[in-house]
């Protein structure tokens, strides 16, 4: 990718093909209260060896919408050494009645001491049920459980839902540092279908 100077005190423009996204980085350094959330119908499962295909097909449901791409490039060994690799842990999140996973949580221990909540979502119908909450309570056991933790931290960024920022925020995260990131439109590469994430708008050029 080309290099792009951006103006810190006014409007950039991007070529056309290019999409970019305000980035804000959050983090805890201390368990918080965690905040109810009884949902007997879901289960978590940690996933060792995940299957390439059952993993995105999960993947594309959930991030479809929010331009998710960055564990649909490259190829199946690419993509189970990226997810498999030491420290890194994947789990889905199932609901009674469901034949497949409804959820998506991975948690990055490679430094035992800063622990990254590498990706974290629900299909589109447990949105808005308390699932999120329930599995955001079991992401935060699982990381503060362990004796090392110092920090947790994560990243969410203006292409993901409007309300992100706010439950990370709600469950005890705070904003530490913000980024501007751009990269090239993955639905012009075919690597999402055009009608996804449609509050960003396609830019092609002429």
């Amino acid at each position: 990718m080309s290099s792009i100077s951006v103006d810190l005190a006014g409007y950039t423009d991007l070529p056309p093909g290019k999409v970019a996204t305000i980035v804000t980085y959050l983090e805890m350094r201390a368990q918080p209260m965690p905040r109810r959330a009884d949902r007997p119908d879901l289960s978590l499962d940690r996933i060792e060896t995940p299957d390439p295909q059952e993993y995105r097909a999960l993947f594309r449901r959930i991030g479809d919408e929010w331009l998710w791409f960055g564990r649909l490039t490259g190829s199946d060994a690419d993509l189970l050494a990226q997810i498999t690799r030491p420290g890194h842990e994947v789990y889905f999140c199932r609901r009674k009645g469901e034949a497949g996973p409804v959820g998506l949580l991975e948690l990055d221990f490679s430094d035992p001491r800063d622990v990254e909540l590498a990706y974290f979502g629900l299909v589109p119908q447990e949105i808005g049920n308390g699932a999120g909450r329930w599995l955001m309570n079991q992401a935060l056991s699982k990381v503060w459980s362990r004796p090392e933790t110092a920090r947790l931290f994560v990243h969410t960024c203006t292409a993901d839902s409007p309300q992100a920022l706010g439950f990370y925020r709600d469950s005890g995260f705070t904003p530490y540092k913000r980024a501007i990131e751009i990269s090239d439109d993955p639905r012009l590469a075919g690597v999402l279908p055009m009608s996804a994430a449609r509050h960003v708008p396609v830019i092609e050029g002429e």
